[in-house]
């Protein structure tokens, strides 16, 4: 009750004001005409005062007497109306003074009501960071999650043969529990095809045989596996997952960006605006967490209480292999200098990969260059090797390839 009688004190504090300017009559106040006819009588006594000094003539001086008299009657006449009007303006005034009274204080309350919340104490700092634990405690679990949270959608139609990977893979590991390989791959094909559940307990079955020697990536990739099953949302296994990882490898970008999204969905943007800013300055630019990080960055750090701009997305440096301006330096070649000048370049960019691997990009690019020069079944080859190379991989790097791979049609 006392919280009601103090917001309607302070409403009418406001609508007062608006009230009384809108009624009250300024102390003097007089019609116009009133001010005309002042300026008429004066105007007789200066007749008179130029007929007595012989500056007009007697019949100038009837005129202008006529005329003024004139003037002061239809003055007169206005000042009587006056007050007629007078009041029609006063029962204005009053009407509309009410209404925007009513409304002001009427609004506020409605406003209050709306988003406010009657009797909710200020919450201290401290209180927000111990509710945030309790919310962080009591969230939902894997399983859970998954139930109330739909699959992310696979990126396109699954490749038939990737399909028949899948299935033997499936018998290999069923036959071979202990087969670490054969885990490794089933975790990265199911991943691939979508299968993110599969995908995540086929790897902790592979965490599991490789006990101690278990590496940040791979927990790191085992909590990138259970986020895409749960939908987005880090659910307690996978915090415990990202806890091992980070434990392994504190730099392991994976860990770190999900450690920030797991503190921004629990109510901490302040830990979450940490994780993110060090992973956006650091960089590379081309990480698959760049993005994402720079589309939320700005309303994170707000929630944090931090001002912070931002820093302007890095060049990055040119893929090596060839480019568009290989190709057009081409353009003066004859059509077999041309074809035997592109292949070889190629060809340098799939021995190096071979060798010393390389960026998503680059791959993907290979494969493009593969499929314009007509050699898809060297390109399917080169996929086939991606999706192992790249399976412990955040998805965002062997979705790069597979959108190259789509392009040249091997998959639908």
């Amino acid at each position: 009750m006392k919280f009601w009688l103090v917001a309607l004190g302070l409403s009418f504090l406001v609508a007062a004001p608006i009230l009384l300017a809108l009624v009250r009559r300024r102390a003097g106040q007089a019609p116009a005409a009133a001010f005309d006819m002042q300026v008429y009588r004066d105007q007789l006594k200066e007749v008179d005062r130029d007929l007595a000094r012989g500056v007009i003539s007697p019949e100038d001086a009837a005129r202008t007497r006529l005329e003024v008299s004139r003037r002061i009657l239809e003055a007169d006449r206005a000042i009587q109306n006056y007050g007629g009007d007078q009041q029609a303006s006063n029962r204005t005034g009053w009407i509309a003074g009410i209404v925007c009274f009513v409304a002001v204080i009427g609004g506020a309350l409605a406003l209050y009501d709306r988003l406010g919340a009657v009797g909710y104490p200020d919450l201290p700092l401290e209180a927000r960071k111990a509710a945030a634990e309790v919310n962080r405690a009591s969230r939902p679990n894997q399983a859970q999650a998954e139930t109330q949270s739909p699959n992310l959608p696979a990126l396109a139609e699954p490749d038939p043969r990737l399909l028949e990977l899948v299935e033997q893979l499936r018998k290999v590991v069923a036959d071979r529990p202990d087969d670490q390989q054969g885990l490794t791959l089933l975790a990265r094909n199911e991943a691939a095809l979508g299968n993110f559940t599969a995908a995540y307990k086929a790897h902790s079955k592979l965490i599991a045989l490789k006990g101690d020697q278990a590496t940040g990536n791979d927990f790191a990739g085992l909590a990138d596996m259970m986020v895409l099953a749960a939908g987005g949302y880090v659910s307690p296994e996978a915090e415990a997952a990202l806890t091992q990882a980070l434990q392994r490898d504190p730099q392991n970008g994976t860990a770190r960006y999900y450690s920030g999204l797991l503190f921004a969905q629990t109510g901490r943007p302040d830990i979450a605006f940490r994780f993110w800013r060090g992973l956006l300055e650091q960089g590379p630019e081309d990480a698959p967490w760049i993005q994402p990080i720079r589309a939320q960055i700005d309303e994170l750090a707000f929630r944090a209480g931090v001002e912070y701009t931002a820093p302007a997305p890095a060049t990055s440096a040119p893929l090596r292999g060839p480019s568009a301006e290989d190709m057009d330096a081409a353009a003066d070649m004859s059509p077999a200098e041309r074809m035997e000048m592109i292949e070889t370049m190629v060809d340098g960019l799939a021995d190096r990969l071979a060798s010393e691997g390389g960026p998503a990009e680059e791959w993907a690019r290979l494969i493009n260059a593969l499929g314009t020069l007509g050699q898809t079944d060297r390109a399917a080859a080169i996929w086939d090797e991606a999706q192992q190379v790249f399976a412990a991989a955040p998805a965002a790097d062997l979705a790069m390839i597979r959108a190259a791979a789509i392009r040249i049609g091997l998959v639908e």
